[in-house]
């Protein structure tokens, strides 16, 4: 009996210094360390098509997020979270990009998605963040994502929309090249959206819309069309299409001698574009950008971010969606830390306070669309650069930044 007694007594004991030991231990900072080792990186979801005709740009999207991952990282993160960033090729595929985010949300569990580079892709991705409820930054042009039957409090859009790019354009030319405007046009929803903004740019001015010559993504034949437009004899044609669509729609035209007879505008001028295609086809072409880097002589955020892209990329410079990239993790990035937190709730508050100037100059997201609220840049191509290959573009014109330039809340759908 007294045996049994005391083997009691020494298991009490054992196990009362067994759970002080891990008190001690539990309470150590040696113990705090390891918790903290053991936390996971703060993952940001980055589909974007790798593949396909915007292939080159979404590589750029890629590169100036991986800057502002780093820059995080370096300040110290969230806490001492770390962020890192997990790419997605969606295929320019609205099914892919699904896919491809639901698998980021639920399986790798990612805090926020930033990404797209269509329209109808960004609402593919924006359907699936909306029902998961995680926060979604869209770095593709597209009106539709702002109008209240498809947006959410998760929504937000750091790149220009083809109302506020295409107005600027058509309100910097209109009353400088003419009124008679004919439209040649990717039939999707950016070509759609951007052909819109210039019409709606062109009452003001008593513009004419002659035609509006729709083709499929990924044409590389234009000459059963540019003969059509030349017909009409129009003071401006309007080229509202993308990536390779553009460059070769540009290159044909020029061959057609049609810049000798009217005045070509695009709602967009890419720089991946015009390296791409040469500067005698964006020759005399006229159009916007929500960023350039050649902005740094005058804006001091765009030259410490062009510094730290090319410190990254071996002295390359970013392109205009590829700031769009950086735009987009960062601010999401920089509202987590201002909220202390990666609590939905709580990040959308604090990235919707933001007045923020990170890349370009001023900008803020409008309560109710979550819109970022920016400058647009008038820009024409170079003949001749003066220094080196990247410099392409002289900026004209900027439009600054106002919300008057956008659609209102209402006409989008949403209540006072």
């Amino acid at each position: 009996m007294t045996k049994r007694n005391g083997s009691k007594l020494i298991s009490r004991r054992r196990l009362l210094t067994t759970a002080s030991a891990g008190a001690v231990l539990a309470a150590s900072p040696f113990r705090i360390n390891l918790l903290q080792a053991q936390e996971a990186t703060i993952k940001v979801g980055f589909p974007v098509p790798l593949t396909g005709p915007y292939g080159t740009e979404a590589q750029d999207q890629v590169r100036a997020a991986e800057v502002a991952i780093a820059e995080f990282n370096e300040n110290g993160g969230l806490k001492g979270r770390k962020a890192e960033l997990l790419v997605r090729d969606d295929k320019l595929n609205p099914g892919e990009a699904a896919t491809r985010t639901l698998e980021l949300i639920e399986k790798e569990k990612v805090s926020f998605v930033v990404g797209s580079l269509s329209a109808a892709v960004q609402l593919a991705v924006n359907n699936i963040t909306k029902e998961r409820k995680v926060i979604f930054n869209s770095i593709s042009q597209s009106d539709t994502i702002n109008e209240a039957s498809d947006f959410s409090r998760y929504t937000f859009h750091e790149a220009l929309n083809p109302h506020l790019t295409a107005g600027a354009v058509g309100r910097y030319a209109f009353p400088k090249f003419g009124k008679k405007v004919a439209f040649l046009t990717a039939d999707y929803a950016y070509g759609h959206e951007m052909v819109r903004g210039f019409q709606a740019a062109g009452k003001a001015f008593g513009v004419e819309t002659l035609v509006d010559i729709r083709h499929p993504l990924g044409m590389t034949d234009f000459s059963a069309l540019l003969p059509r437009i030349q017909a009409l004899k129009p003071d401006i044609l309007c080229i509202s299409n993308f990536g390779r669509d553009q460059q070769i729609a540009l290159k044909q035209a020029t061959d057609f001698g049609m810049k000798k007879s009217m005045k070509i505008v695009a709602p967009i001028l890419l720089y991946t574009g015009r390296i791409a295609a040469g500067a005698q086809a964006f020759d005399g072409v006229i159009g916007g950008t929500s960023y350039y880097w050649g902005m740094e002589d005058k804006v001091a955020s765009a030259k410490a971010f062009n510094d730290r892209f090319r410190k990254m990329h071996n002295g390359k410079v970013p392109s205009d969606y590829g700031a769009l990239g950086y735009g987009g993790v960062r601010t999401l990035l920089e509202g987590a830390k201002a909220a202390g937190s990666l609590d939905a709730d709580k990040v959308i508050e604090a990235v919707e306070a933001l007045k923020y100037d990170y890349y370009k100059g001023p900008q803020y997201y409008r309560k109710c669309d979550h819109q970022s609220v920016q400058s647009v840049l008038i820009i024409e191509s170079k003949a001749t650069p003066q220094k080196g290959d990247a410099d392409v573009f002289n900026v004209i014109e900027t439009e600054a930044p106002n919300d008057a330039n956008l659609r209102s809340c209402e006409e989008l759908g949403h209540k006072a």
